[in-house]
């Protein structure tokens, strides 16, 4: 998939082709044109947490409708790379792979997640089978991932996106291939996260950053 900015946008729309349109309908489209162009450029204005510092990339998107689940970058930010674990609804898989990362390397790395199109709340199946590996995410929410994440991140774990792939040339881009909590029951919540656990010890160990958590080494 392509990442259009706003600034491409804006320049795209504004020559449309209209055959055969009056200029009634050329006015209208116009004017959809503008306060499309205007929603986009105040989504772009938004802060935006969770992504280190990284030199600019050509290509740019819209913005989250909320924060993300990892601290906002400071002159203490940490030095290792930045991985974002997107998902759907960033209501179960995606959750998870952050609560592990984070469990992992602690603060040697930075961790986000976010989904394509956001749940209105963690499944609480998944909440009550990360406790049970002591790993509290009953306070995430989900929450949108953005295209100027996927340009921050390092490393990009998609879940199960489906056309919504945040690719961009230039990152490690990985798909791991993994049912979809969502009407499971809790058996088999407990073995697609301990299928998660796998892999993200995989990624931390690819990434060669050391485990700060051994319990389950």
């Amino acid at each position: 998939m392509r990442l259009v900015s706003a600034q491409t946008h804006r320049d795209t729309i504004g020559h449309r082709h209209l055959p055969g349109a009056g200029v009634g309908a050329i006015e209208r489209a116009r004017a959809e044109n503008l306060h499309e162009n205007d929603r986009i450029l105040a989504e772009d204005a938004r802060p935006q947490p969770c992504a280190r510092p990284r030199s600019p990339h050509p290509e740019e998107g819209k913005m989250t409708d909320g924060p993300v689940n990892a601290p906002t970058p400071t002159s203490d930010a940490p030095a290792g790379p930045t991985v974002l674990f997107v998902c759907t609804h960033n209501a179960g898989r995606s959750q998870m792979a952050l609560g592990f990362f984070n469990r992992l390397v602690g603060d040697r790395a930075t961790g986000c997640s976010g989904g394509s199109t956001p749940g209105s709340a963690l499944n609480p199946l998944v909440v009550r089978a990360m406790a049970e590996r002591g790993i509290d995410i009953s306070g995430e929410y989900p929450k949108r991932w953005t295209h100027d994440l996927v340009r921050a991140a390092d490393v990009v774990i998609d879940m199960g996106c489906g056309d919504a792939d945040p690719i961009l040339t230039g990152h490690r881009f990985e798909q791991w291939w993994l049912p979809d909590p969502a009407d499971r029951d809790m058996d088999e919540v407990r073995a697609i996260r301990d299928s998660i656990e796998q892999r993200v010890r995989r990624l931390v160990t690819d990434l060669g950053l050391p485990v700060v958590d051994r319990a389950r080494v």
